[in-house]
């Protein structure tokens, strides 16, 4: 072979190998490619009503998501169960969601993958009844208005549970937890379950209090971001971005509270008073505590052994009919994989 076809055959080699190059590069930024790690593309994440989760909305007022290099619309939810519904029918990609609540939609058939743990509820989830009610074994016949299917019906069954009571002893009303929160202020109730911010519109009532809240319930209800499975398959540099994203709105919270209180009172639809009273009933998850709750172990403080109790229970108590699996459920490599400067 003359060198000007040498030339020429390497050229051609060259220009063959490039265009093999940019179909893979085009798949990949479309998520399907060899390397599914690029962020290409808006992530869109659902919230609702929670103190655990209000620091979301600091992370996007902030600007903190398009700082760590990926594109992402917060979607609020004025009703919790319709983000939960979004997530399980693929409208967006991730939510924030109690671990029972995930495990429902999980042994509906959902594919999610939990990658955080925002927090554990620590008294912001309460039952709230009248002042002639002193105690759960007080409910016997009484009225209570609850969002079915979701954490506050968890933490009234586990409630009755302790007091040898089940759901068939109480008059249990479905709703909206804002609606219950309100019926039971104006006196339509006898008891209501709800979270914070819920629980300052229910306590209006006069002499109303709480008689069971999640901190006599330790570990039962942690919150997280969940992403559907696809999702974490095919984006973990999007989702890594974002994880990354959370730990470094919690350390801007830390040096500005006062602003960063007024940011998520806002969203809460309550005063700065009323949301630092949350601060008990909500306790954030600091890295080494999710590296903690991610790893497996007998405990309630590993998630594992947590969701494996909820599963039980959730069966027991007919709140599904199907025990969710637990494969693959946690993914712990974006915590791992959390720069230094953010633990």
């Amino acid at each position: 072979m003359t060198s000007k076809l040498r030339r020429r055959a390497v050229l051609l080699f060259i220009l063959l190998c490039t265009a093999v190059a940019a179909a893979v590069a085009a798949k990949s930024i479309a998520g399907f490619g060899v390397d599914r790690g690029v962020p290409a593309g808006k992530i869109t994440i659902g919230y609702s009503a929670w103190p655990g989760w209000f620091p979301w909305s600091v992370a996007a007022e902030q600007k903190f998501f398009s700082a760590n290099g990926v594109d992402v619309e917060m979607k609020y939810f004025d009703t919790y169960t319709d983000s939960l519904a979004a997530l399980a029918n693929g409208s967006i990609d991730a939510n924030s969601q109690t671990l029972n609540d995930t495990l429902i939609s999980v042994s509906a058939g959902a594919k999610q993958t939990i990658v955080l743990v925002n927090d554990n509820s620590t008294g912001n989830d309460q039952i709230i009844c009248a002042g002639n009610i002193n105690s759960v074994a007080d409910l016997k016949g009484k009225k209570v208005g609850v969002e079915q299917g979701t954490v506050d019906h968890f933490l009234l069954l586990l409630a009755l549970q302790q007091s040898s009571l089940t759901q068939q002893d109480v008059e249990l009303e479905g709703m909206p937890t804002d609606a219950a929160a309100a019926a039971f202020a104006s006196g339509d109730l006898d008891c209501t379950g709800v979270f914070a911010p819920f629980t300052t519109v229910a306590l209006e009532r006069p002499g109303s209090f709480a008689i069971a809240t999640s901190a006599e319930f330790p570990g039962a209800i942690p919150d997280h971001l969940v992403f559907r499975s696809d999702v974490v398959d095919q984006r973990p540099t999007a989702v890594q971005a974002v994880v990354n994203t959370w730990f470094e709105t919690i350390e801007w919270i830390k040096g500005h509270g006062e602003s960063a209180t007024k940011i998520m009172a806002g969203r809460a639809g309550v005063n700065v008073t009323e949301y630092t009273a949350y601060d008990a009933g909500t306790s954030i998850f600091t890295h080494q505590q999710n590296l903690d709750a991610f790893l497996p172990g007998t405990t309630p403080d590993h998630l594992n052994a947590q969701a494996n109790v909820v599963a039980d229970f959730m069966v027991e108590a007919g709140l599904v009919q199907v025990r969710p699996s637990l494969d693959a459920l946690f993914d712990s490599r974006f915590i791992h994989a959390v720069p230094e400067r953010l633990q």
